[in-house]
């Protein structure tokens, strides 16, 4: 039987707000424990939640850029629930009216169409404290209880684990576009919740799913959706189904790469929903609705842009823009007047393999936007080769000099004197009499011989392209 993957994922992104979603408390990440506390995310009776206004105009333009529907009243929930780092012993949510409702964004397929997934809604709440376990001892930290989350769900629109992590892509670079997220995944900013099911080919119903929560690397997610997905796989086609599979959450053992159950799946009515008494309805004035809507070109609106503007294949237009800070890389390079397809290749391949090495990012690569640029300039201006610039940048990766002083200390200056190339050609045929009759009598494929040997005459420094020049004209 042929299966159908079925896949939701629940994205909780931690929005970059100075202060908590209901209190004044700073958000800065690791502090002293319990530092960043007061009565508001302590939970201390009489103390008043009030809503961050800042949080709200980030989950907006969330909303805007995935053209989705922003409602102008909505309204905040308690969900009830108890565990050590939940204060209140509910959390402060949004469930029958969030903020931002039915929207979408486009994947890319490898074939080069596009799939559309429906985002369900994004909505407005905070999270809970982090609980610390050392040995058998349990510690709670509540620095992070109350910081803004915007809970992203998806439709079940997504058919593989392949889909979900090109999903999440998109929806991390939007985030990132858009600067109300770091979406730092290590640091728990960008975290994934996928519900998993499956279904035979061509049958429409909803099976059971399972939850496997706080995902935090787009290769555990895949690891860990292709392991459920297979589970349930195998316990279908052993007829074992509805005693293996029910519905419940899963934590993903990256160690053994396999899922085990951690709890039995709430549904809604089990968190007592029921608007906040200490909070009054969100409500929108038109004057805010409107100034959020101003909001920065998206992925895929700089991918197109970069191919229409700079000429690029739509494959390095995407990798480009998919990360805005490489794609603010390019644009300064472009600027300087290079080749833009120079600069694609220098720094999506050269820089990057050596960043890749070192464990680096583009934001912490010791050669900057306009030393790349300077280089690839010197390449484009004959004053070194391309296979000389890769020793270049190799120093440059190493030490902080300016180009011309790398080239100059590495002795990899290009020579394109005529007159000096012309008299190596001389002496190189004049030593080799009798493959210059050979080429002459048709064996051209000693041309090569003869390119190789003036480039190691000129201890790799002569122009390429002026040494086939002079050498065809000289053998002919």
């Amino acid at each position: 039987m042929e299966f159908e993957v079925v896949i939701g994922l629940e994205v909780h992104v931690q929005l970059n707000t100075k202060t908590k979603m209901f209190c004044s408390c700073p958000t800065s990440f690791a502090q002293r424990q319990n530092k960043n506390t007061c009565p508001v995310c302590l939970a201390l009776p009489g103390a008043l939640p009030v809503i961050n206004e800042e949080a709200v105009k980030k989950a907006m333009m969330f909303g805007w850029a995935i053209d989705a529907t922003i409602n102008k009243k909505s309204i905040f929930n308690r969900k009830n629930y108890f565990y050590p780092d939940l204060p209140k012993g509910y959390q402060i949510s949004q469930f029958e009216i969030p903020i931002v409702e039915r929207g979408y964004l486009f994947i890319d397929k490898e074939d080069g169409s596009k799939r559309k997934i429906g985002i369900t809604r994004a909505h407005l709440e905070e999270d809970a404290g982090k609980n610390i376990h050392e040995g058998e001892i349990s510690k709670v930290d509540l620095n992070r209880a109350g910081t803004p989350l915007l809970e992203i769900v998806s439709d079940p629109d997504i058919r593989s684990s392949e889909e979900a992590v090109q999903y999440l892509k998109k929806l991390h670079a939007i985030v990132r576009y858009l600067d109300i997220s770091d979406a730092n995944m290590q640091e728990g900013s960008f975290r994934c919740d996928a519900n998993v099911s499956i279904r035979p080919k061509g049958d429409e119903k909803l099976y059971t799913r399972v939850e496997i929560k706080n995902l935090n690397s787009f290769r555990f997610i895949q690891r860990a959706i292709d392991y459920e997905v297979q589970r349930h796989i195998e316990a279908w086609e052993d007829g074992v189904y509805d005693e293996e599979v029910v519905q419940e959450t899963r934590l993903f053992d990256t160690n053994k790469g396999v899922t085990r159950s951690m709890r039995g799946k709430e549904e809604s009515a089990d968190y007592r929903y029921f608007p906040d008494p200490d909070l009054l309805p969100l409500v929108i004035p038109e004057e805010f609705f409107e100034k959020t809507k101003n909001i920065p070109e998206l992925p895929d609106q700089k991918r197109d842009r970069f191919i229409q503007e700079y000429g690029i294949k739509p494959y390095d237009a995407a990798l480009l823009a998919e990360s805005k800070e490489r794609a603010h890389f390019f644009e300064e390079m472009v600027a300087t007047g290079i080749e833009p397809k120079n600069a694609v290749t220098w720094l999506t391949v050269e820089l990057a393999a050596r960043l890749n090495e070192k464990g680096l990012d583009i934001t912490s690569s010791p050669v900057d936007s306009q030393k790349l640029a300077k280089l690839v300039q010197r390449i484009e201006d004959k004053t070194i080769s391309g296979k000389a610039a890769k020793d270049v940048l190799d120093y440059l990766m190493e030490e902080s000099v300016d180009v011309d002083e790398a080239i100059e200390k590495l002795g990899l200056k290009q020579i394109t004197d005529t007159g000096a190339i012309e008299t190596m050609i001389d002496e190189i045929l004049a030593k080799n009499e009798e493959k210059v009759a050979e080429y002459k009598a048709g064996k051209e494929k000693l041309f090569g011989f003869f390119v190789g040997q003036v480039m190691k005459a000129s201890k790799g420094k002569a122009d390429p392209k002026l040494v086939n020049e002079l050498l065809r004209k000289k053998l002919s």
